[in-house]
């Protein structure tokens, strides 16, 4: 497991983002203004529906380059819906 220490001297433990909620995404994009590093990119919402008759055709955020995150959390403390799950390397 990945730890690092504080400023301060305490150990912390970075927790990447590995999963993004596009249901409850609402594509305000604050998240992706807080990234320090590229991982996310707006798209099309994909629904999993087969409603061929929803033109939901929303724009959304998705993890584009997962692999760059640096476990900060950014993007969790700024969502207001909640869309992101994360865990230790």
């Amino acid at each position: 497991m990945i730890t690092g220490l504080t400023r301060g001297g305490a150990e912390w433990t970075p927790q990447f983002a590995t999963e993004l909620d596009q249901s409850k995404c609402i594509g305000c994009g604050r998240c992706y203004k807080v990234c320090p590093r590229n991982v996310l990119d707006l798209v099309e919402r994909e629904l999993d529906d087969d409603n061929d008759d929803d033109d939901d055709n929303m724009m959304v955020m998705a993890l584009s380059n997962p692999s760059d995150c640096i476990g900060c959390g950014s993007c969790g403390r700024v969502c207001p819906k909640n869309c992101y799950t994360y865990a230790p390397a």
